[in-house]
Formats: structure tokens, sequence, C-alpha cells
């Protein structure tokens, strides 16, 4: 890197420092929302929802930045209540974490940092795993039939995190008997299966790789979609739609949740699900279930205590200005 670069880099995190300190002095406590390409996430506004309707002055930021030595300077202000923590901090942020919650050590991610007390006035910083509770949540409460899911299989689309954050859900809370899981790149899948495996609950993993082979499997119940809603191109991603449309297209329907809602919610997946006769769980879902359950760790209240009808309401309103496709 040259200097002048350098030089640059440096100018723009102190002038990003100065910006936030200017911001949080008039809170009485402040997270972060640390990342990048955040311009379009909800999950501020989510919290606002809730912190308004427990009449508390406080105030999630978005920290727009890759810069992981800022970030842990800044959650050491006494005021720092916790962050939220997406791409692509969600691994790299563990090693810096005094203690993991039993999601966030199984899934080998962490989107939610919180803190821990001490007697001895010292604060521990926490790392958490919502999006499971997120995916979770999204099935309970908007499916009102369990069965359409339970003790059948599920299908997870992609590779990512999201996409182990899904399996972990399916398996421990979901009860799916078996899991397909599919991608438009093996190794992508060969490294889920390792880590999944790696960490107990691999063994029920099916890599579904050809419409062929998807044709002669029974059909899911669940359906968790962790891709970009981009047209297929590649080969890969053309034998990933293929395999994904020879699942909707079976007799036995079940529920879809699209994970992707940035720009919309409203997929060309969600479109073929919900003309196939699939029921379409948005993926503001999961973001809604999952930001409660954040909320939970900062605020130290219980889901009832939570303004949850507002939040739900305040993301519909959002939606209600997004055209379907």
């Amino acid at each position: 890197m040259s200097t002048t670069t350098t030089v640059t880099t440096v100018q723009r995190e102190q002038t990003l420092g100065m910006n936030l300190e200017s911001r949080i002095g008039h809170l009485d406590k402040h997270g972060f929302l640390f990342g990048k390409k955040l311009a379009a996430s909800m999950s501020p506004l989510l919290h606002q929802v809730v912190y308004r309707g427990l009449g508390l002055h406080w105030e999630q930021i978005r920290l727009d930045s890759t810069d992981m030595d800022l970030f842990l300077r800044l959650i050491r202000d006494p005021r720092f209540y916790g962050a939220s923590v997406t791409m692509p901090h969600k691994v790299a942020i563990i090693p810096h974490l005094d203690e993991l919650t039993e999601e966030c050590r199984d899934v080998g991610a962490c989107n939610t940092l919180f803190l821990r007390h001490l007697p001895d006035g010292r604060r521990l910083f926490c790392g958490a795993n919502t999006d499971v509770i997120g995916i979770r949540e999204s099935f309970v409460q908007n499916v009102s039939d369990p069965s359409v899911y339970e003790n059948r299989p599920a299908m997870v689309v992609g590779g990512g995190g999201a996409a182990r954050s899904a399996i972990y859900a399916l398996h421990k809370w979901l009860k799916a008997t078996c899991i397909y899981v599919v991608s438009r790149d093996r190794s992508e899948i060969a490294a889920v299966v390792a880590e999944c495996t790696k960490r107990s609950y691999g063994a029920r993993l099916i890599h579904v790789e050809t419409a062929e082979q998807a044709e002669a499997l029974e059909a899911p119940g669940a359906i968790v979609a962790c891709i970009p809603d981009f047209p297929p191109v590649t080969e890969g991603e053309k034998e990933l739609r293929r395999v994904t449309e020879v699942m909707l297209r079976k007799d036995e329907k079940g529920a879809i949740l699209e994970m992707c809602y940035n720009p919309s919610p409203y997929t060309a997946l969600g479109a073929l699900a919900e003309s196939e006769g699939w029921q379409v769980i948005l993926g503001t879902e999961a973001l809604i279930w999952q930001g409660i359950e954040q909320d939970k760790y900062w605020t130290g209240r219980d889901t009832s205590e939570l303004p949850v009808a507002q939040v739900k309401k305040t993301i519909a309103d959002r939606l209600a200005g997004i055209s379907k496709i």
C-alpha cells in the first residue's frame, strides 16, 4: 500500500471516529451495526422502534467499516450496550470475544455482541448467533401447522454463513429428518458438511447435485433459500435452480423462507414457490425475530416485554412501499 493510500485511509477513519463521537454524545447508550454495505439495512430502524417503545434513549449506529481495530476501540466506551455484526466480520470477530453462546460456537459465526457484567465491575464481551433464532421463529410464528415441516426432510439453498445458520436451526429445533444442501459450488458444500460434522450436526446432510438426483428424493417440508436474487448465469447456478424447481414442483408442498430481502424481499424464487403452492415466508421475518432476540440480550427484557407488534407494523409499512415483482 502506498503512503498516500495509507494517509487517506487513516484520515477517513479519523473522520468516521469524530462523526461517531458527535452522534453518540447525546445518547444514554449506543450500539453499532458493524459491517459493509449497510445503507439498506432495516436493523437500526427495528431497534429504534424497540427503544422508543421502552422509553430508552438508545440508538444503533451504522458503522460501515472493515476496520476491526476501530470497532474494538469504540466498544470500550462505557455507554456501549452491544452490536449487530454482519459481513464480513461474523467470523473475524470471534477471536476478540471473551465468551460465546452455544449457538454461536456451534455455527461458528457471531452476529450479536453483548455484554456480561461481573461483580467486580469488569465487562465481558460475549458473542451470540441470533440468526438461528430468526430462522426458527420465521417458521414457528408463520406456519400454523408444524407438521408441514416437522419430521420431514428440509432443504437449504446456498453454502455461506446464512446456510450454516439454517442447517443448525432445522437440525436443532425444526425436527428435519434430513437436510438437502444445494449450492452452485461443490467445494462450498464440502466445507459446510465438514464444518457441521465437526460440530456434531452434519450426519444427516445430503448434497443434492443434480435435478435427476432431486427427482428421486422425498419432498422437503421446509426450504431456506440463502442466495442473492440474481438470474442464474453459470452452469452451476443453472443446475442449482433446476434442483430447486424440481423440489418445488413435487406433489407435497411446504413452507419456504426466502432469506434475501435486499433490495426487495419479493424475489423471483419466492414468486416461483408461491406459484407452485408453497407458503412463502419473507426474509424480513427472520430479520424481525433475530432482532427481537438481540434486544433480549441488550435490554434484559423478555419477548413479552418488547414492542413486537410495533416492530412488525413498522417493517410491514416499509414493505408496503416496495413493489412485488
